[in-house]
């Protein structure tokens, strides 16, 4: 291959979205050698939206006391080369391709790192590509973007040994800079805390000098940047889980690292699932993250689950894959593979679309990622559908959706298989919507409650529906040929749906 072709392929040394036409990504692993873990990856599914078949992760420790000894931690060498070797034979057994891995700053920063990098070839066969920290910091601002397009704002990605910063504009990776704050080459400075804050206080002007301040949002990448995360969920008893699109104030969050300055981590870890070796490293993180905050002084700070490994797989996508819709790529690839009519949800959501159609386009948008899902867990006990549902859509490995949409879609999609959410064990999480928003989701899950049940098959080419707000009224007019199918059931759901929207029912059979 020429320079110009290794170049676009990148470490995977192939070609991974050949058919820029495709809606299906070929399943594919990464191997990610951190300072702190190693991990593999599985991507597959929507070609637009990779979601993990297979997510492994080993806290090896690589980075742990380089900045003493210039080495690679020497058990974690061990732990890593032992993990690595699993990791190939999950491959074969996964019958993979030759899987892809990439090293950052531990192994580019230690004097070892070619010894280990040739040791790990010759054991197990895996060429590793180390990647240096401009180049880590735009491939971890392109996972930002594979899960969040519209991302705008200052990206940071938060390693055990170091720290990188880009700037994302229009869909574009700007400037980028790399630094030595990651908390395991932070620890154990000479000096102690108060040496390690100046430190801190100093390469941050330096960098904010290099790459400029005042962005208005401010995108977390990185373990122990979504361990704190966890942390200011837990404290401030927030009832979704869910860390992608996770958002907080810049005055919540320093009440946060203020209360993880006092309480004892130990004992609240286990709340939030965080693993030891993770959370020891959360004070430091915190010292670093405060004065970020204070540096650069964004707007808002989100967390991204999405970083480096997305990055590379973003890299590879032609420019008319990377237009799509992430959202509505993973409904489409959801529905195709789960539910029992692949291609009803277009047609569903034709035949609903006049009730929204003087809706916002973002909210078009969660109607149509709905009317996709609203049929793929029927396999779920019908007693529990409505749950399983609303389960699903808020956890769901996702891009493109913030806390709120998730929720009123998973609510919609609630709906559509119950009328009422009273004693529903997921109340606590409506509370992150306005009561119109409530209202508004339920109408829209009876009114594909109502479509589903009236036709099974195109139900926007034998009836259509009009929503006449002023007048209050709610028009659905049937072709002669189709009036058989507005039965009991359907007309129950028919008067339901017009209840919702606080409109009297018309039903004219046409000719």
């Amino acid at each position: 291959m020429d320079g110009s072709e290794e170049r676009n392929w990148g470490p995977f040394g192939r070609p991974l979205f050949e058919d820029a036409a495709a809606r299906s990504l070929s399943r594919v692993g990464v191997v990610d050698i951190g300072s702190n873990s190693v991990r593999l990856v599985v991507f597959d599914g929507a070609a637009r939206s990779p979601a993990y078949f297979y997510n492994e992760k080993i806290m090896c420790g690589l980075g742990a006391g380089i900045n003493q000894t210039g080495r690679l931690n020497p058990e974690g060498r061990v732990r890593a080369l032992k993990a690595i070797l699993r990791f190939q034979l999950l491959a074969k057994g996964m019958n993979l391709p030759p899987l892809t891995a990439v090293a950052t700053a531990a192994v580019r920063d230690a004097e070892d790192g070619p010894d280990f990098r040739e040791e790990l070839l010759r054991e197990t066969g895996l060429h590793i590509h180390v990647i240096d920290g401009r180049e880590e910091a735009r491939l971890s601002a392109q996972g930002v973007l594979l899960g969040w397009p519209d991302a705008n704002g200052l990206m940071c990605d938060i390693g055990g040994s170091s720290m990188e910063l880009a700037v994302i504009e229009n869909g574009e990776v700007g400037r980028r800079v790399s630094s030595g704050l990651g908390p395991l080459k932070l620890e154990g400075m000479k000096g102690g805390k108060k040496a390690m804050r100046q430190h801190i206080n100093d390469v941050l002007a330096e960098l904010a000098e290099e790459i400029g301040t005042g962005h208005k949002r401010l995108y977390l990448v990185g373990g122990s940047w979504r361990a704190i995360a966890r942390l200011d969920m837990y404290r401030r008893d927030y009832p979704l889980t869910v860390l992608h699109e996770y958002r907080m104030a810049p005055k919540t969050l320093a009440t946060t690292l203020k209360w993880i300055g006092k309480v004892d981590l130990d004992e609240v870890r286990s709340h939030t699932g965080t693993s030891s070796t993770r959370m020891a490293l959360v004070p430091t993180a915190s010292e670093v993250l405060k004065r970020l905050v204070t540096t650069f002084r964004p707007k808002e700070i989100a967390v991204s689950s999405y970083g480096i490994r997305e990055g590379l797989l973003y890299e590879q996508m032609p420019d008319r894959l990377r237009q799509r819709d992430p959202l509505i790529e993973a409904c489409r690839f959801s529905e195709k593979k789960d539910a029992r009519m692949p291609g009803f949800g277009k047609s569903l959501y034709a035949f609903i679309r006049p009730l929204v159609a003087h809706e916002p386009d973002a909210r078009r948008r969660l109607v149509k990622a709905a009317c996709l899902l609203h049929d793929v867990t029927w396999r779920a006990h019908p007693d529990y559908r409505h749950e399983v549902c609303f389960d699903n859509v808020t956890r769901a490995n996702l891009g493109g959706l913030t806390h709120q949409e998730r929720v009123f879609l998973g609510l919609a999609l609630l709906h559509r298989y119950k009328n009422s959410r009273e004693d529903c064990r997921f109340e606590e999480t409506f509370s992150i919507l306005t009561e119109r928003d409530i209202q508004r989701a339920e109408t829209i899950g009876k009114a594909m409650r109502f479509g589903a049940m009236f036709a099974v098959n195109e139900p926007h080419k034998v009836a259509s529906l009009n929503l006449r707000p002023k007048r209050k009224e709610l028009h659905l007019t049937i072709k002669s040929e189709a009036a058989g199918l507005f039965g009991e059931v359907a007309e129950a759901r028919f008067q339901s749906l017009a209840l919702s929207l606080g409109a009297n029912p018309f039903v004219t059979i046409k000719d």
